[in-house]
């Protein structure tokens, strides 16, 4: 059965514009409402450690205004597990963070951080929040999240985007393998990270992905055609390879 592919639009980097300029412009708030009157399917937002783009206020007005599902991408750290359980997102996706980096440089390692993940897991599951790893795609790391309880993982698909030719043939079996892994073991799947209009096809082709979740590139594009159109032209891209 191939199933409707959902879209999360990351917000991150609306704010980081106007984290550039130290203003209350352009409002990511806003941006996540028109991206949700344009067909999209949820809203992501990255509470870093630092605030260098989302802040613990964006959180807290999306909670409160968001119609669709909010996805906090979060550190496992103390102080997330606690804004995590006060607002109560729908989704939690853990995720790796250094301070020095640009952006999300690869997966978790949901294996070798095992022990420490396991309670944050628990209490976030506990608060109905719904957890996702995000995750490389190999076999060690769906085990993981199986043995951890998440119900979802998000795999990496920066690699991907960053290879060609056979190399990124390589890759994108390696992603529709942890896939049907994931779903064979009863996790659902979502995938994200460097997708653009011109790489999307082969990722949302693959039947077990249910969500992708891309930032970047819309708002890169909403430069030129609007965050409104860009986000529909991400969604009928996704449709098309379905």
């Amino acid at each position: 059965m191939t199933h409707v592919l959902r879209l999360g639009v990351n917000i991150d980097h609306v704010a980081t514009v106007r984290n550039a300029r130290g203003s209350g412009y352009p409002d990511p708030v806003r941006a996540a409402l028109l991206a949700a009157e344009s067909g999209a399917d949820g809203i992501t937002a990255h509470l870093r450690e630092d605030r260098r783009h989302i802040t613990d206020d964006d959180i807290a007005r999306l909670s409160s205004e968001l119609t669709i599902p909010l996805n906090l991408e979060m550190a496992a750290t103390d102080e997330m597990l606690a804004i995590a359980l006060r607002h109560r997102p729908h989704a939690a996706c853990i995720v790796p963070e250094k301070r020095e980096e640009r952006t999300t440089e690869g997966g978790l390692d949901a294996a070798g951080q095992f022990a420490m993940l396991q309670p944050l897991v628990s209490q976030l599951g506990v608060a109905g929040i719904r957890v996702s790893l995000f995750v490389e795609p190999s076999a060690a790391q769906i085990d993981a999240a199986l043995r951890l309880g998440a119900p979802v993982v998000e795999l990496h698909t920066g690699r991907y985007c960053e290879l060609e030719g056979e190399q990124q043939a390589d890759e994108l079996r390696r992603i529709a393998d942890a896939a049907a892994l994931a779903v064979k073991n009863g996790i659902e799947v979502h995938a994200g990270h460097g997708l653009t209009l011109a790489n999307v096809a082969p990722i949302a082709a693959i039947p077990q992905i249910r969500e992708l979740n891309i930032g970047h590139s819309l708002i890169a594009d909403a430069i030129f055609v609007g965050l409104g159109e860009a986000v529909r032209a991400m969604h009928e891209a996704m449709d098309a390879a379905r």
